[in-house]
């Protein structure tokens, strides 16, 4: 059992139950530099007994480990009066998924998946459950329902739920958002995202906005439009939160 010192006042406590040793350290100083409390298990025994005498405010469970299984722990643990729980699981297929927030899991991550994506899930999770107040930002935004946060990079869509997107993705992204209902060229987007003295060449923009486009297809309007031999435009009214 690993627990760290905290960095900020009144941190919340994070138990991650994983029976991979190096995943229970990794998170364990990723989220402890973080300024987290945080405990360790290697299996749901001893997640019991860490619970039985800590108050923990969020669960990061594995699913696939010896013994009783993440799934059926997290539907021990996932009470009203329990912490809230993340499932990270190697499986990764939209029945997993489903199974999993059916057992009462409020996230659930296919590994493998980075400690800033897990920080970015952890932060989503507690801000929700009210127990680490996030103080308010200047870099919030909205769009068709969307969340975007401009200094967490963190991207919610119209159902609260975590959208995952990498750096290339959300520098991106953020340029739509800072620059709404324009036309922008490939080269003046590629300069935004990446600055005028990138070497990459245009049509990595066209691979991250087709990314991009897939992501942000939940509500199945068009959101980012193509505009022939101009570039692209951002077509949401972006507003402030």
């Amino acid at each position: 059992m690993l627990a760290t010192h905290a960095a900020i006042d009144d941190p919340a406590t994070l138990l991650v139950v994983d029976d991979d040793r190096d995943i229970r350290l990794l998170l364990a100083n990723s989220l402890g530099a973080r300024g987290y409390r945080v405990e360790t298990a290697s299996n749901a025994r001893d997640m019991d007994q860490i619970l039985e005498t800590t108050s923990v405010d969020l669960v990061i469970l594995d699913v696939m480990m010896p013994g009783e299984d993440g799934l059926s722990a997290c539907r021990r643990i996932a009470t009203p009066d329990g912490p809230d729980v993340i499932l990270l699981s190697a499986l990764g297929e939209e029945q997993d998924r489903i199974l999993g927030l059916e057992v009462g899991a409020s996230h659930y991550l296919s590994k493998p998946c980075s400690p800033r994506e897990i920080l970015a899930t952890v932060r989503a999770a507690l801000r929700k459950r009210g127990a680490a107040p996030t103080p308010p930002s200047g870099d919030l935004y909205s769009f068709e329902g969307w969340r975007i946060d401009l200094g967490s990079h963190e991207l919610f869509d119209p159902q609260g739920v975590l959208v995952g997107l990498t750096d290339g993705e959300f520098a991106v992204l953020r340029v739509f958002i800072e620059r709404p209902r324009r036309v922008l060229s490939r080269e003046a987007l590629l300069a935004a995202a990446r600055g005028p003295d990138s070497d990459a060449y245009d049509r990595a923009i066209d691979v991250q906005v087709s990314r991009l486009r897939r992501k942000l297809r939940a509500g199945g309007d068009e959101i980012i439009r193509t505009v022939r031999n101009e570039g692209y435009l951002f077509v949401p009214r972006v507003l402030r939160a």
